[in-house]
């Protein structure tokens, strides 16, 4: 365990406003989503509207874009939500029946945060122009290209730790 948590947000064009037909699933599947996010092993916070179930309502990108973001232990326990979950794992796999291709180069950001701390979505916002401006790196990257937590002194790893999320992000 070390004094970092891992923050993350995706964004999404949603095929159609949440009241239409074509959302109906995605939206009566989401409180079991957040239940179980809520629930796992590794989860610490996520970003909620003023309603407090879930970030639906939430637009800081445009009224075309819906932003999701959440606080984890580590990548570990975000990889296991994300692709051990089940009823997760059915949802991201059918995700292009409810959102479209989103026009930027990455969905997905990730980065470290001092264990204790909550990220703002203009944080997030400026992550993703990292990441999508110069790539997977210690500040900014995906779980295809992870990079580890910083060490106690707040230093970007090194070593065979770094230089092996290095060449994975290759």
């Amino acid at each position: 365990m070390t004094g970092y948590h891992l923050a993350q947000m995706n964004v999404a064009v949603p095929r159609a406003p949440m009241d239409d037909p074509v959302m109906a699933e995605f939206k009566a599947g989401l409180p079991a989503l957040n239940a179980i996010a809520d629930a796992a092993s590794g989860f610490v916070w996520r970003l909620v509207d003023e309603g407090g179930a879930d970030a639906t309502a939430l637009r800081p990108f445009g009224d075309d874009t819906m932003v999701n973001m959440s606080v984890w232990e580590s990548v570990e326990a975000l990889r296991d939500y994300t692709y051990r979950v089940p009823r997760h794992l059915e949802a991201l796999r059918r995700r292009r029946e409810w959102f479209q291709p989103f026009p930027g180069a990455n969905m997905l950001v990730l980065w470290w945060i001092p264990a204790g701390t909550i990220p703002t979505v203009a944080e997030a916002r400026e992550r993703l122009a990292l990441l999508d401006r110069d790539g997977p790196g210690p500040d900014a990257f995906t779980l295809r290209a992870p990079y580890p937590a910083p060490d106690a002194t707040g230093a970007a790893a090194t070593g065979a730790a770094a230089t092996g999320a290095a060449a994975e992000a290759r």
